[in-house]
């Protein structure tokens, strides 16, 4: 199928998903979004048992999806640049060290705890995995989305600091896990290989700091530019310009690219560019389209991504367990770094923290790059059970939860 079908297709499809959501559901957005695609992926595959054509083309379409490609090559440049864009430096700055510690050492014990736990607990309901592909599973699963944070945080409750905390964690995180996960899995390719840390260090120092280096000049370039026109089509044109060059550049070199647009996005984002504001305001009102329109493409792709996985339905006790030892991970990793800054956790807060850490088509896309391999349907299908949990579940109960938690102390 040519690029343009698909791309018509998914739009379509994404519309109308949107259209019945907005008419009929009417929840929040992405979780419409994404509830309405799971209910039409289920019925697909029921409609496929019955061998109906219209089904079985559905199914190929969805299929010929490269999901892990479209959104980590593609969409993820414009879908973070998006989002720093509308961040507050000022607050950022001012969490720095809550969010600096979840995104690092975070990430590290919510894969060390996640690995272990789900080393012994797939064992005890007949699902065993090595250990290291469980510590490559906490990896791809431990970062939280910032999409899918950034998409529930603007119709929740949460206390301002808080989430602050929340998304800045969201934007910084998935080096990290990214970094862990190709570690990990090199590690269980060639495990006769020594993975020294020096080795790790000048990945991660070439990773990290090269996104942000490329990010810094692409930011400053980018506000020089807009900062010298008025004219609104050249401004955004420019805008583009710098996401899709910075996703180039950063591939060639092999540096972080969520990093560079969240670093260009932050410079550009909380920087003024005229005395008026109108060059501002039509950059941040243009990206916000942009990013809500790509949210609801990509929701769509996570839900119908079901129709494609036919063996999700071999995995399900494994997923609800994966779901458990996640929120206990993310719980844990969560109250330590926060312990250590603070001197003392709030239980309303801890239980925010992980209750408002989602997981989503991040999550998802690395899960789908895995090798072939005899445990990759197993962490695949784990993984799009708390994909789904955690975006539909937790995204519908996260006001619930705030305002219980507010009478806790």
């Amino acid at each position: 199928m040519d690029i343009l079908t698909l791309l018509t297709i998914l739009v379509i499809i994404s519309a109308g998903f949107s259209y019945f959501n907005q008419r009929f559901l009417k929840l929040p957005g992405t979780i419409g979004v994404v509830t309405i695609s799971v209910i039409v992926s289920v019925l697909i595959i029921f409609l496929g048992k019955a061998n109906i054509a219209a089904a079985e083309k559905v199914r190929e379409i969805s299929s010929g999806i490269n999901f892990s490609k479209v959104l980590l090559d593609i969409m993820l440049g414009f879908l973070l640049f998006a989002s720093a864009l509308h961040f507050d430096y000022k607050k950022l700055k001012e969490q720095r060290w809550p969010v600096f510690l979840l995104s690092t050492i975070g990430v590290l014990l919510s894969t060390a705890i996640f690995g272990t736990l789900l080393f012994f607990a797939a064992r005890i309901i007949n699902f065993p995995l090595p250990f290291v592909y469980c510590c490559i599973f906490g990896a791809l699963i431990s970062p939280t989305d910032p999409i899918a944070v950034s998409s529930i945080l603007k119709h929740s409750q949460i206390p301002p600091k808080l989430s602050v905390i929340i998304s800045g964690e969201s934007l910084f995180n998935d080096a990290v896990g990214l970094l862990l996960f190709v570690t990990l899995l090199g590690i269980a390719q060639q495990p006769e290989a020594s993975l020294t840390i020096s080795h790790v260090a000048g990945i991660l120092l070439k990773e990290v700091f090269g996104g942000i280096v490329i990010g810094l000049i692409g930011g400053f370039t980018g506000f020089r530019l807009i900062k010298s026109i008025k004219d609104f089509q050249t401004i955004l044109l420019i805008s583009l310009a710098l996401v899709l060059g910075i996703a180039l550049v950063g591939s060639y070199y092999k540096v972080s690219v969520p990093l560079a647009a969240v670093t260009a996005g932050l410079i550009i984002g909380n920087k003024s560019f005229n005395k008026d504001s109108v060059s501002d305001n039509f950059l941040l009102q243009i990206w916000k389209l942009i990013d809500e329109v790509l949210n609801t493409i990509l929701f769509a792709m996570i839900g119908l991504q079901l129709v494609a996985m036919p063996f999700l339905r071999e995995y399900w006790l494994l997923g609800f367990v994966g779901i458990i030892i996640l929120l206990l991970a993310r719980m844990a990793s969560v109250s330590l770094p926060t312990l250590f800054v603070l001197g003392k956790v709030r239980l309303s807060n801890l239980f925010t923290l992980t209750w408002a850490g989602l997981r989503g088509g991040i999550s998802i896309a690395m899960a789908l790059s895995l090798p072939a391999s005899p445990f990759r349907e197993s962490i695949l299908s784990c993984c799009y059970f708390i994909v789904l949990f955690s975006i539909i579940g937790q995204g519908l109960t996260i006001n619930w939860v705030v305002k219980r938690m507010n009478n806790v102390k």
